[in-house]
């Protein structure tokens, strides 16, 4: 399972306020945080308020790398900041992400390939979210093509299926994972598959139970990877369960212990 520590995000207050005042003490402080807390990937996003994206993603780049060499997961929508902060990871990196939309895919695809980052492909397009799993997939096979397309390994493509919140949107649970099944069956090797887990929890009463229930379920269907709330140690304690309950780890009375110490 790959952990993608989310907190480094222009959506929360704190790194909000951090970035627009380049103030490096809050981003350091969670860079090391989610790192000792076994964080495989940062994600590192500006958020949707800054008005120099450009400028906003080399100053957090240089400030998490100053204390963390956990690779990172550049997230934004604003590709030319994505570009500039793969030129300053000193290791390889993950793209968060492009959605099956041509112009993007034009963009992302080779970009990624150049710089030899891993890229997460969004199962939408510029119609939005579909509902079922069926047009998820075909989405998907888009993504999966186009990696053939562009010469971008298909091992490094992560299929990110979209969980909408469940106050608002609780039929989409059940297509997430049905779709993280069927991308299993798209190729040789298949993409793996990742999620944006608190999403799923936005707004919601329960956010931490929701959160980790459906991480669960989504383990069980297949997921490769999420995005997430490393310092939940409830949550890492659920991940190392259900591996041990899916047979992908071998059991043993300090399997929690085990998990955390090497951040897996």
């Amino acid at each position: 399972m790959i952990l993608i520590g989310e907190r480094i995000n222009g959506m929360f207050k704190d790194i909000r306020r951090a970035v627009k005042r380049r103030d490096p003490e809050p981003v350091r402080e969670w860079a090391i945080k989610q790192g000792t807390a076994g964080a495989d990937y940062l994600d590192v996003n500006v958020g949707p308020a800054s008005d120099a994206p450009v400028e906003a993603m080399t100053w957090l780049v240089e400030t998490v790398q100053e204390v963390s060499d956990v690779p990172l997961c550049l997230d934004s929508t604003n590709y030319d900041a994505i570009e500039a902060g793969l030129k300053l990871c000193k290791k390889p990196a993950m793209i968060n992400s492009c959605p099956a939309d041509r112009p993007k895919v034009e963009r992302v695809f080779p970009m990624a390939r150049d710089y030899g980052a891993k890229l997460i492909g969004l199962t939408m397009d510029q119609k939005g979210i579909p509902k079922d799993s069926d047009a998820r997939s075909a989405l998907a096979m888009e993504l999966v093509a186009a990696a053939d397309e562009f010469g971008f390994p298909l091992e490094d493509l992560l299929i990110d299926p979209l969980i909408l919140p469940v106050n608002v949107a609780q039929d989409h649970a059940v297509e997430v994972l049905n779709t993280i099944r069927t991308v299993k069956m798209l190729s040789s090797p298949p993409p793996k598959t990742v999620l944006g887990l608190s999403n799923v929890s936005q707004n919601a009463v329960h956010r931490s139970l929701v959160n980790r229930v459906f991480m669960v379920m989504a383990m069980e269907a297949g997921l490769d990877a999420a995005i997430l709330d490393v310092d939940d140690e409830e949550m890492l304690d659920c991940i190392a369960t259900a591996r041990i309950l899916l047979n992908q780890e071998i059991y043993a009375e300090s399997y929690l212990n085990v998990f955390k110490s090497r951040g897996q």
